[in-house]
Order: C-alpha cells, then structure tokens, then sequence
C-alpha cells in the first residue's frame, strides 16, 4: 500500500474499524491483510481521502474559475504583441511625451490635443512608445525604458533601452518622429553588446555624435562614436575603468563633468550614491572630484542619475532617481548652485509634474525614472519620460503571494475535514514504527535509535490527536460550531481566488487597448440630479480610475450640484447646470469637450473598467457607429419594444441604448439637435422619455450601413436599485412609453426593423 500524507476516516467495513491508526496496524508488518484487518482499514482510508478531497477540489476549482470569468481583468499587456510584452520582474515601462513652455511647466501629449485620424488617435495619448512598439519592428522587447532625444532639425530620435524577450538583456533602440513626438517610426536596434545595455546617453562633441551608454556588466564605461547615424556605431573608448551607472557628461565653465554612481565599491549604497570626474575632453582623462563620493545616503534622496541634465535660466539642473520606495519610484529634481573640482552643491526644486491618481491603471501610475527634456527651435520645450504601472519586482511578489494564498488554502481545507471527522489525523507512514512492509533490519535500527526519528514520531503523534481535541473543542454541530465552518469555508473561498489572482491575474491592471500601436482618450459623460447624488459619488470615483477616461462631465438637470470637492475624482470634473430638467441635455453641444469620442454612461450603471476600455476600442474601429453594452432588437408590427432576451433570441439587434454607449461627440451631438431632429425632441420632452431611441433613429436615417455596434460587458450592476433613485420603476409603463416612441419614430424617420445587426460577428469575441 502506498503511503498517504493524510489519513482519513471512514465507514466501517466488514466489521473492521477506518481509523488513522489504522495505517501502523501491527497486523502489516508481516506484510499481510486480512478481511477484518488493516486492508479494509486502508480502502476505506483511500476512499474517505478521495471523494473528500476531490469534492474540495472541484468546489474551489469551479469557483476559481468563475471568479477569473466574472472579477478577473484580462492582463492586456501580455496580449499586446506575439513576441514579446512578456511579464518581466523588472516591470512594464513605456515612455510618453511631454510639452510645456518650460521644463517646469510640461504637460502631457493628450492636454496639447494633437489628432491622428490614421490611428484613430482623438486625442493621441501617453504612452507613445510601448512594448509592442518595439516588439513589432522585429525586435521582441518586455519594457521599454531609459529614454533619451536627440533633435535634428524638425527631426526627433529617440534612443532607449530595449528588454529583449529572448536574451532577457538590455539592447539599445532607436525611432524616430517627424511630428514632434506624436507617432514614432521605430528604426531598430542602435547598439546591442554581449552585455546588458541601458541609458543611452547621445551627444554632440567636435562634430561627432557619441553614445555612452551604462553596460555596467562589462565594469567599464565605455563611449561609442556614430558610424551611420542613428543605426551603426562604433566603439571610440573605454573611458573608464569603473563599473559606473546612469552616466552623463555636460560642458559648464570650460570643462567636461561627468556624473555616475559606482555601486561596486565597499560601503556603497545602491541607488543612493553620486560621484563626479572632470576632464578637458569627454574621451579623458577623468580626474575625481575633491568630494567623492558626492553622496553616499539614504536611497531616496535622488543621488542616482534619472536623465539628461538641462540649462535653463542660466542654471543647471539635474534630475535624480527617488528609490525609496521601490526602483525608480519617482523623479527629483536639483538647481546645480556649485560646481568646480573642489566644491558642489545642489537644492532642490518642484519639477511641476502631476503624479496619476489612477494607480495600475495609468501607463505610470507606480512610478517614473527618467526625464529628457530639450528646447526646439520654435522655443518650445518637448520632453520624453519613462513610467511603469507596477514596483520593481512584482512578478516575484505576487507568485509568493499567491503561493501564500495557495498555501493557507490546503491547511484550512485539512482543518475543514478534520471539523466535518472525516480527516482523522496527519502522519507521514514512513515515520510508523510499524510500517506497512518488509524493512531492513539496518533501517529498523536506525529508526529505533534516531532521536531525529523519535521526535518526528513524537510530532506526528500529537498531530493526529489534534483532529479529535479540535473536534470536541469547537463542536460543528452546534450552532457555534457551524459558524466557525461557515467562517473557515469563507476564508478558503477567499484565498483560493486571491491566490489565483495573484498568480494568474497579470499585475492586476485594468490597461487600455491600443490602436494601430497608439493609445487614445475619451470624455464620459453622464446625466442627474440631487436625489442620485450617492450614485454620482460612487460612480465618479470607479470611473475616473479607468485608464482612458479624460474628464468627467457631469450634466445636472435639477437641485443642487455638489461641491467638486465632495467629488473623489483622479480626472477633472466639471459640472453643467442646465434650466430645464430635460433628458435632451444629454446630447446637447459642448463645445468644451476636447475629445472626439464620448461615453454616455448613465451613473446607475457600474461596469468593470475593463468592459470600458474593450468598448472604446471597438468604437475606435467604428467611430461612426453607437457602440455600447445594452442591444435592443424593435420589430413586430406594431413596432414593440422589448428587452435584451428579445435580441438574442432572434440573434440580432438594431439599437443601441445610450445610457451606456460611446459615440462620436460632435456627430451625434449636432444630429440630435439639427432642425429635423426637433419634432423627436418634442416627444421626448412630452413623455420623459426615449432620448436613447430617438438618436438611434437618426444615426440609421443618416446611413445606409449599419450604425451601432455591441460589446458584452462582464456584468454591470444597478446602483440605483441600493439608492432607491431608478427613473424607470414601472417595468411595464415604462416599455409601453417606449413602444408609442418607436412607432411615432418610425412614421418620422423611417423604420428600423429591416436593420439588423447579429451577434457574433466580429473577431474579437466582444460581441457574444
């Protein structure tokens, strides 16, 4: 019989007793069973074992498994590209682009509202330059980091450190941009060593253009001249024999200064040290500074380069990398007041950038370490810049986590059997004194005179003696004891899915999708009044969290609008007050929205941020089209509304209801409130009703194609029904009104019937 690390209690069978003890039964150490002895003991040992542990499986593994369907967001980035964007312990990075009048005063690339109709970018959003960016021109990279620009003319280049998915090494890549950022040609590799490569710093000497990157690995710093600018380069010098990180070299008062960290040395602190060289040439010789190390501190102090230095009102400035928290948490920036072979001395100064308040889901919600910030010919300053959604190693700590979680699920389940009787104790069979089988006498010696092998008898014994003392201690037929399995059952259930979430679940972001490589923001937009204000408040705090969403319009038809401060928001908000309580203020003009797509999304409805962004992806591909979550199929004669079930069970749809819909603003806007438009108006004014009817009539009256587009949500949830505010209570008045609208409608614009979308028929699986 094999061992079991478990034994387990069971029915009684041929008169012979399931106990635990029953696995050291004197009778097998001859090596035989009997009818009444340890044999059947043993099957039903099995057996208990089996079926109770199987059951436990199958009910945590089915719940598992629906919570991944339902609550579990999909991880986007490892879906990004085929070949690489894999999960990477050293994190996701990207970069964005930046612009401001200053370097104190950059903004990023969506405030400017630069347009990309080829993308479909209204407006073009950070990040620009991704994993997938890379990983599509032939080089497969998990993160993108380390950005540095060099600007020719009009022209931008961009060099940065590639994590390539297959040597899991970092190689130095190159694009480039004739928009000022906006879009980005990648070019390929510039630099790839037998070593790790990273922060390509590029600059101008004698006509030349250099590279000096970090390749710490090697222990030197070596400097690289361009051959074929931007692609080919070549080795010029190993400046220094010194292992150093993050280096740069700027020209001030007649000298080459070069700055980097030496974490090599004896009582160096990583990330927390500084040292500076100074020389007449940047190819050398380097001396030290008077003051090295310039810091040997506390790691978030900023010793630790984060990008190219920049002169700006006459002085110069450098950024450091704050690490306190985590690897390049945050950027710290420094006004250089001293600077001479003897002396340095820096404060520093706010660098004027907004940290997200959206966490995972923004691009650089966890943290940002490099800064390139130039002046372009026109006097504008543009600015390139690194961020990352998780901490540096989250890949280790959610699988430790996780296996935590996985961990503490197996103890509960074993206390669970033991509370239910049917596991009877835990004892490893090879450490029974009467094991099943035949055993050497060496090994029987052994076992009688190892203290190690005493003790563990010992422990094992009082395990098992365990299961009874817990049975009678707790009672779980009693009441008490029923709430204590009803509390054990929950924690499992509970950590079985944060064990799979951690494990499974990606970093747990809710990320956007991008388009033709770029990414892309929207305006939500939604309508109510004083008696919803708890929905409102809700709402505002889940949604302005989603990784798109630009602003949040909040269109107040009667009462009192709040204060913007009673608001939890990560996006700005902005409160239109309008005269007249009138569900056509939905859709009336705005010329105060800066984006081209709009969700209307009624502030009842909570959806995973997820559903949001797959839905604006799909409008991204439709911009002509109502793409939302609700379908609704009219059609009979009379024309009768009806609910969703209608539209599957004739698998089709011709409306879209737009309490949750994105759309194009201006488009559907202006269709709304044009002169045809102003006798559908006036019913929806007379009955309260139908604004989401009424536009689906115009969108199919102006076309000939099809005009609205559906996704699935992974389930949404009608707050209003906690608050007690829902518009609609009457179920069956409410369909009546919408059944008069579909008629008159109809006798105004036309019918809809013949218009017929069917489930299923895009690719993407959004559409089921």
């Amino acid at each position: 019989m094999g061992s079991l690390p478990i034994a387990v209690s069971g029915s009684t069978i041929n008169g012979g007793g399931c106990r635990w003890w029953g696995w050291c039964n004197k009778n097998n150490s001859s090596g035989k069973t009997g009818s009444n002895g340890s044999g059947s003991s043993d099957s039903c040992a099995i057996s208990s074992a089996f079926v109770f542990f199987s059951v436990s499986f199958v009910c945590l593994a089915s719940i598992a498994g629906l919570y991944c369907r339902v609550l579990l967001p999909p991880n986007v980035h490892t879906t990004l590209s085929s070949l690489g964007c894999n999960e990477d312990n050293e994190g996701s990075w990207s970069i964005g682009v930046y612009y401001g009048d200053s370097p104190f005063n950059l903004k990023p690339i969506e405030e400017a509202n630069v347009w990309r109709n080829k993308t479909a970018a209204w407006p073009v959003a950070n990040p620009v330059v991704t994993c997938a960016s890379a990983s599509g021109a032939s080089f497969p990279s998990n993160f993108v980091a380390d950005p540095f620009l060099y600007v020719q003319g009009d022209i931008l280049y961009l060099f940065f450190e590639a994590k390539n998915s297959i040597t899991m090494q970092g190689d130095i890549g190159v694009a480039r941009s004739t928009d000022k950022g906006a879009t980005w040609e990648q070019l390929g590799v510039a630099l790839d060593e037998d070593w790790h490569l990273s922060y390509p710093y590029v600059f101008d000497y004698n006509g030349n253009i250099y590279m000096m990157p970090e390749g710490s690995a090697k222990g030197d710093l070596r400097l690289y001249r361009a051959v074929k600018f931007p692609t080919e380069w070549k080795l010029e010098k190993v400046i220094m024999k010194k292992p150093l990180v993050d280096s740069f070299i700027i020209q001030h008062d007649g000298k080459y200064w070069l700055f980097g960290s030496d974490h090599s040395g004896i009582g160096a602190k990583k990330n927390g040290q500084l040292e500076i060289w100074y020389s007449s040439s940047p190819l050398g010789p380097w001396k030290p500074h008077k003051k090295n190390p310039i810091y040997n501190t506390d790691k978030s102090k900023g010793a630790r380069n984060g990008g190219r230095p920049f002169l700006y009102d006459g002085h110069l400035h450098r950024a450091g990398q704050d690490c306190g928290e985590t690897y390049g948490r945050r950027l710290r920036l420094f006004k250089i007041e001293a600077l001479t072979p003897t002396e340095y001395k820096e404060v520093e100064v706010p660098l004027g950038l907004k940290e997200s308040m959206k966490g995972r889901n923004a691009w650089n919600g966890a943290r940002s370490h490099q800064l390139d910030v130039q002046q372009l010919s026109s006097g504008e300053w543009v600015a390139v810049m690194d961020g990352d959604r998780v901490p540096s190693g989250d890949v280790n700590r959610r699988f430790i986590l996780g296996c935590a979680s996985v961990l503490g699920v197996v103890i509960l389940v074993i206390v669970f059997g033991m509370l239910l009787g049917a596991v009877k104790g835990l004892v490893p069979l090879s450490w029974c004194p009467h094991n099943v089988g035949k055993r050497s006498d060496a090994s029987f010696d052994w076992e009688r005179s190892s203290l190690l092998s005493n003790r563990m008898r010992l422990f094992c014994s009082r395990l098992n003696r365990a299961s009874s003392s817990l049975r009678a201690r707790i009672k779980p037929k009693t009441c008490s004891g029923g709430l204590v399995l009803a509390v054990i059952f929950i924690v499992t259930v509970v950590l079985m899915c944060t064990g799979v979430k951690y494990i499974y679940g990606g970093s747990g972001a809710e990320e956007a999708y991008p388009l033709h490589g770029q990414y892309s923001q929207f305006t939500l937009l939604t309508m109510t009044y004083d008696a919803r204000l708890w929905n409102l408040k809700m709402y505002v705090k889940h949604y302005s969290r989603c990784s798109s969403v630009r602003e949040i319009v909040v269109v107040w038809n009667k009462g009192q609008p709040p204060e913007l401060s009673e608001l939890d928001s990560a996006v700005p908000v902005r409160i239109r007050v309008e005269e007249q309580n009138s569900l056509n203020n939905r859709f009336k003009v705005d010329p105060l929205i800066k984006t081209r797509a709009v969700l209307e999304l009624d502030d009842d409805i909570m959806m995973p941020c997820d559903d949001v962004e797959r839905g604006f992806k799909v409008w991204r591909e439709h911009p002509e089209r109502i793409v939302g979550f609700y379908p609704r199929l009219a059609d009979g004669n009379p024309l009768k509304y009806r609910a969703e079930n209608h539209a599957r069970e004739h698998n089709g749809y011709n409306m879209i209801l737009t309490g949750a819909a994105f759309m194009d603003s201006k488009m559907a806007f202006e269709k709304y409130w044009s002169n045809e438009a102003a006798a559908g108006r006036a019913v929806v004014d007379k009955l309260f009703n139908c604004e989401d009817v009424l536009l689906n009539y115009l969108y199919a009256n102006a076309s000939s194609s099809s005009t609205v587009e559906y996704v699935k949500p992974a389930w949404a949830i009608d707050t209003s029904k906690f608050s007690g505010a829902a518009i609609s209570r009457n179920t069956q008045t409410h369909y009546g009104l919408r059944s008069s609208c579909l008629q008159k409608f109809s006798e105004m614009y036309g019918s809809i019937s013949s218009r017929k979308s069917e489930f299923h028929h895009r690719n993407d699986g959004w559409d089921v």
